[in-house]
């Protein structure tokens, strides 16, 4: 089929029900915007999510595929022994991946049943209601900003070839430093970081996304901008429509929930 789905989307642990508990009222307009975006997964009939996480386990110089049978989502070091879920893996369309770019040893493959919080969080909210969809998670590396581009446009093909309608998922927060109880601290170039990346978003400029300037990314102390370069790289060429559900930052971190209509 192809890739038939798209979105970035946001991991703070508090949107799992057992651990936000009464903070979740605070994250109305993300929770909202979750729901949203597993609505538009139903409709898109996808089978595939291919998951890309900015945690875990990360190389200097080589993306990380986790191949595995099964993989489980459990959120026991946020406190919450009772949340879990698991999907099988889609090991022939990793193997595609792989066999799609030119440097094999850009991409590792490990096998790891539990997944990490940044892949756990969205997986969790967006397929609890689906039946018989496969996950591939995939985390990003130590390599540029541009790295990460061109390996989301090298993968684009077996993507688009594969037998499996797929969808790709972005998982990130903005900037952690946009008030004084930010897990940062408080930096009036946070805000900026964010307002700059969404607009860029919202217009499609991917080539100004890649040239922010390196100072200011790193005052923001972000963790989503590897992912989503991926995900825009495999969305490189691509019709699509960005549709932002949801911005909000009730805890100082910036967290973007933005559906890419394909």
């Amino acid at each position: 089929m192809s890739i038939v789905f798209a979105a970035i989307t946001p991991h703070p642990p508090l949107l799992i029900p057992l651990i936000g508990k009464d903070n979740l009222a605070r994250l109305k307009d993300t929770q909202n915007a979750f729901n949203k975006l597993s609505e538009d997964l139903i409709k898109a009939r996808v089978d595939t999510i291919l998951i890309i996480s900015p945690h875990g386990e990360l190389l200097n110089s080589a993306f990380v595929l986790n191949q595995n049978i099964e993989y489980e989502a459990n959120f026991e070091e946020f406190g919450d022994f009772s949340s879990c879920l698991t999907w099988p893996g889609r090991l022939g369309l990793a193997q595609m991946i792989k066999s799609s770019l030119k440097n094999k040893n850009s991409l590792h493959f490990l096998t790891k049943k539990t997944i990490d919080h940044g892949a756990a969080v969205p997986l969790f909210l967006l397929t609890e209601k689906l039946k018989n969809i496969s996950i591939i998670p995939m985390n990003i590396s130590g390599l540029s900003h541009k790295e990460h581009f061109k390996f989301g446009q090298a993968i684009q093909s077996a993507l688009m070839d594969s037998e499996h309608r797929v969808g790709i998922i972005a998982s990130g927060d903005l900037s952690h430093r946009l008030s004084p109880d930010a897990p940062g601290g408080f930096s009036p170039r946070g805000a900026k970081f964010d307002n700059k990346l969404l607009e860029l978003l919202k217009k499609q400029k991917t080539r100004d996304i890649l040239d922010l300037p390196k100072d200011l990314i790193e005052e923001a102390q972000e963790c989503g901008l590897k992912p989503i370069l991926i995900l825009l790289g495999i969305l490189d060429g691509l019709k699509y429509t960005p549709q932002v559900l949801s911005y909000e930052s009730p805890f100082g971190v910036g967290y973007l929930t933005m559906n890419f209509k394909i």
